[in-house]
């Protein structure tokens, strides 16, 4: 058995989209289909943050024997919350360092394969609360350290979403509108097909390597 966690925030949890529809459902389907035994566990959190998944990682990760982690953290660690007067809910610097505790405390408690993306972009263009930059300003910002993140920690597998999909606005196949909800964070169904394919055709990758071994 292949135990596979994803350990996130809304964007693995599928707010705002049928549970069929959110790609980690879908990439669960396309695993059990392949004739592996693989469970599919996902302790995701609406609005959680890096600092707020380490307060769980010792039950929710480190205590059930997890063989591969995608890890999706990043929109909420980059707002702007009224009531924080123009302080991120966790700084760029805090953020890297959760990252890579996150990463290591995975290796350490014998997870195989750590898979880390970045996240999608936003339509949002509405300055922050107490700020000069835009929502989807700071998610780049987030997403540029998540690629430090993943130069540093050699071990850990990288997926580039963001860059995927502005590879498609770029080519004039998809806007930037196209991968969200009216609310410019939540994934639509686009989005969640875009995660679908980029994650589940890397892990249902990883699971062969393993099954063949």
């Amino acid at each position: 058995m292949i135990n596979i966690y994803f350990f996130g925030d809304s964007i693995s949890f599928g707010q705002g989209i049928s549970i069929e529809k959110n790609w980690v459902t879908k990439i669960g389907n396309l695993l059990n289909d392949g004739g592996q035994k693989v469970l599919i566990q996902n302790p995701s959190v609406n609005g959680n943050t890096t600092r707020m998944a380490l307060e769980r990682m010792p039950f929710d990760i480190q205590s059930h024997a997890v063989d591969f982690l995608i890890v999706t953290f990043g929109l909420n660690d980059c707002n702007y919350w009224l009531t924080d007067k123009g302080v991120p809910r966790v700084s760029p610097q805090g953020f890297e360092v959760n990252m890579k505790e996150i990463i290591n405390r995975a290796f350490t408690f014998g997870v195989r394969e750590v898979i880390v993306h970045t996240n999608h972009p936003s339509p949002r263009k509405d300055l922050m609360s107490g700020t000069d930059i835009t929502y989807n300003q700071s998610n780049e910002l987030y997403n540029a350290v998540i690629r430090k993140v993943a130069s540093d920690c050699k071990k850990v597998r990288f997926v580039d979403i963001y860059k995927t999909m502005m590879k498609l606005v770029e080519l004039g196949c998809r806007t930037i509108s196209d991968f969200t909800q009216e609310d410019g964070i939540h994934l639509s169904e686009t989005g969640n097909d875009i995660y679908y394919k980029e994650i589940g055709n890397l892990l249902k990758s990883m699971v062969s390597e393993i099954s063949h071994t």
